[in-house]
């Protein structure tokens, strides 16, 4: 078992989390207020951009992000620290940006009825 240090950019927080262990599950221990809602990789509340580092995440490739957004964002309730990271949280891939756009255009255009 490796411990890695995970720093949270812009919030001067950091903790140690074991290859082991998820990122969240370190957080919610240690007291972090990390954002989440399912634990299984579903709801993406708790996405956060990869600074620098590395995370091993391979549900979250099977189940909500692609390959090449798994290499820019971990889902901190699935990622396990592989170095030591530095994350940008509340930051989500674009495919998820899009698509909550689009959902707030179809909501407002059915308020217009």
């Amino acid at each position: 078992m490796t411990e890695y240090t995970v720093e949270f950019v812009g919030t001067g927080e950091e903790i140690e989390v074991s290859d082991t262990q998820t990122i969240l599950n370190a957080c919610i221990e240690e007291g972090i207020a990390q954002e989440y809602s399912c634990r299984v990789g579903m709801c993406l509340a708790c996405t956060a951009e990869i600074v620098e580092g590395e995370v091993a995440q391979q549900a979250a490739v099977a189940r909500a992000l692609t390959e090449e957004e798994a290499e820019r964002y971990a889902l901190t309730c699935m990622a396990r620290p592989q170095s030591d990271l530095k994350l940008d949280r509340g930051k989500y891939p674009p495919s998820i940006e899009d698509d909550a756009a689009a959902t707030d255009g179809a909501e407002a255009a059915a308020g217009d009825d």
